[in-house]
């Protein structure tokens, strides 16, 4: 999971990255001109991989990771003109948008408006909205003068596509992200090399002062809005395990951000955890909610997918409420499942195939 974290000239988005990063990154106060971009991966914090290691006493143990992705380089206006195309491959490259929002005061970081969260997310949506018409309507452009060529099949699909880019453009006028718009997959395969920045799942972070509260921001909050406290998640991010507790509990923050983030982003694309576990290594593997079996064991291994006979199961609950994979035999809840069978979030898989 690839998430890409966008905001406008200090917004503090960097500081929300090393929050959600334990990073350190720091970055010029002024534009260099260039699209630069900062990666971490971090581990999901998940307490039943604690449990499950403690269970097994594993070789190895493997949290599932979740890339992010700091890019600079967004302003006001740059979807007018059309964005970049470096910066807009380096939004594209992610799975999800997390945008930015500054809401905290702070003199020495300068901002050439007022401080308004709510304006600045429509800037930014906006100038993504944009710079897909700039996208499209330059597609279009070039297929009006390609689509009487080529094969049949080409042709063919070239007013297929037209009809979609269509159809897509009306919406994006309308001021419609295209993420909302019903497009089968068949249609995303037809959009995959365009970089429609608009059509990207979104999470909304207000960054907020270090005394703010949640309550301030109310009207804002949403299931894909939360609010950070990032000079202070940032801080927090640094310290050790103790000291991050009894900071965290001086300010009234129940959990930290990065662990709050995370699960949003998991909701965000519709991702769970499944495990695989034994004395070699204990792991936690990313997949879609309503993927069966088979496209977990792809996750591990294709050649588990292509030769997937059955998966030995038994959920976390029942694992853990049994005490061991011994008593779960013992009363049937370790049970053999075939390729239909969905995978829900906390299952323990054991994949049998042969290729």
């Amino acid at each position: 999971m690839k998430i890409g974290i966008v905001g406008l000239p200090n917004s503090g988005k960097t500081t929300i990255y090393n929050a959600l990063t334990r990073s350190n990154t720091e970055t010029a106060a002024f534009s260099s001109g260039q699209v630069e971009v900062h990666t971490a991966v971090v581990s999901v914090p998940d307490t039943r991989v604690e449990r499950l290691v403690a269970m097994f006493n594993p070789r190895k143990t493997t949290y599932a990771q979740v890339i992010y992705n700091d890019i600079a380089g967004l302003s006001k206006g740059a979807g007018r003109s059309g964005i970049s195309g470096p910066l807009t491959n380096a939004i594209a490259a992610n799975d999800a948008l997390m945008l930015v929002s500054r809401a905290f005061e702070n003199d020495a970081v300068p901002t050439e408006d007022d401080i308004d969260a709510a304006r600045d997310f429509v800037v930014m949506e906006t100038e993504f909205l944009l710079n897909d018409m700039t996208t499209i309507e330059a597609r279009l452009a070039r297929l009006n003068g390609q689509k009487t060529r080529g094969t049949p099949q080409e042709r063919q699909r070239m007013v297929a596509e037209e009809a979609l880019l269509q159809r897509l453009f009306v919406f994006l006028e309308e001021e419609q992200p295209l993420r909302n718009v019903t497009i089968s997959e068949d249609e995303r395969k037809m959009l995959g090399g365009f970089g429609l920045l608009s059509l990207k799942p979104l999470l909304r972070v207000i960054n907020a002062g270090d005394d703010d509260d949640e309550a301030k921001y109310a009207d804002l909050l949403d299931e894909n809005t939360l609010v950070l406290r990032g000079r202070l998640e940032a801080e927090i991010a640094q310290m050790d395990a103790a000291e991050a507790t009894e900071f965290l509990a001086d300010f009234g923050i129940e959990e930290p951000g990065l662990n709050r983030a995370i699960r949003r982003c998991y909701a965000l694309l519709g991702l769970q955890s499944f495990f695989t576990v034994g004395e070699d290594e204990v792991r936690a593997w990313t997949v879609e909610e309503g993927a069966c079996a088979p496209e977990a064991a792809g996750v591990i291994h294709s050649d588990l997918q292509k030769g997937f006979i059955r998966a030995e199961v038994i959920n976390y609950d029942d694992l853990i409420a049994l005490g061991g994979m011994a008593e779960a035999r013992k009363v049937g809840k370790l049970r053999l499942e075939g390729k239909e069978y969905v995978v829900a979030n906390g299952d323990i898989l054991n994949i049998r195939f042969n290729v």
